[in-house]
């Protein structure tokens, strides 16, 4: 992932259009230039961070920053009004936080025929070159969406006709044994911690992944891949009939 260190580079790549994964802001900075690259921020969609100043210190290798780091990302962001509208399935990322992950569940949403995949602005990964990696080239044809709040978003989608299922290991209903509404979205955990709470409440139906062994869970991006699919088949199934 590229850095750009200090006001002058950072600001330019804003106004440049330049895929951003997000700007840290030094705490207790301020000034005019500085409320201008916040606002560019915002105007793209670009998560902004305040950090202490020794966290922009370590980001920018001692370099001089005053007070601006800036995280390049492999691919520009969608916004939500980029939905097709003849999309029937999207998947959300409730905080996953390994890039390696998130680029294996990019590219199995590709595989299923997703519209986009949704991701939250913090305390997840973002898009690295790590996660263009192992994405294996699905960057380029699935739209990734960056949003503040997964809740707000999921209530988005349901104003957009969409049925919510997360998948969580205490759901009610086998993943397998239900039968999807169009159009889907389904909604995934973090890696160890599963769904929030919040949004374990905002989905229409919880849905699990009957194991046999002792581990309860599997990767994400595992777990991602049997419930797309399914989804699929039975997509598939109806369009046969």
């Amino acid at each position: 992932m590229s850095v750009l260190i200090g006001i002058h580079p950072v600001r330019e790549a804003l106004k440049a259009g330049r895929p951003l994964d997000r700007v840290l802001v030094a705490k207790g900075s301020g000034g005019t230039r500085i409320q201008e690259i916040v606002d560019l921020c915002r105007q793209a969609g670009v998560a902004v961070r305040f950090e202490q100043r020794s966290a922009l210190d370590r980001a920018a290798s001692e370099q001089p920053h005053q007070g601006i780091v800036a995280y390049g990302a492999a691919m520009k962001y969608a916004h939500f009004d980029e939905i097709s509208s003849d999309s029937h399935l999207m998947v959300v990322l409730d905080g996953v936080e390994d890039p390696h992950n998130l680029g294996a569940v990019i590219r199995t949403a590709n595989a299923a025929g997703a519209g986009a995949v949704i991701i939250p602005d913090r305390r997840a990964a973002g898009l690295t070159d790590t996660v263009a990696k192992a994405a294996a080239g699905a960057l380029e044809y699935v739209p990734i969406i960056r949003i503040g709040n997964i809740n707000r978003g999921l209530e988005d989608l349901k104003k957009r006709g969409f049925w919510i299922y997360g998948l969580d290991e205490r759901g009610s209903e086998a993943y397998d044994r239900i039968e999807y509404n169009t159009p889907t979205a389904f909604v995934l955990g973090s890696e160890g911690k599963g769904l929030h709470q919040l949004v374990r409440e905002n989905c229409d139906v919880l849905v699990r992944i009957p194991m046999a062994g002792t581990i309860p869970s599997l990767n994400v991006s595992v777990a991602a891949g049997i419930v797309l699919f399914e989804w699929k088949r039975q997509l598939d199934s109806q369009t046969a009939c």
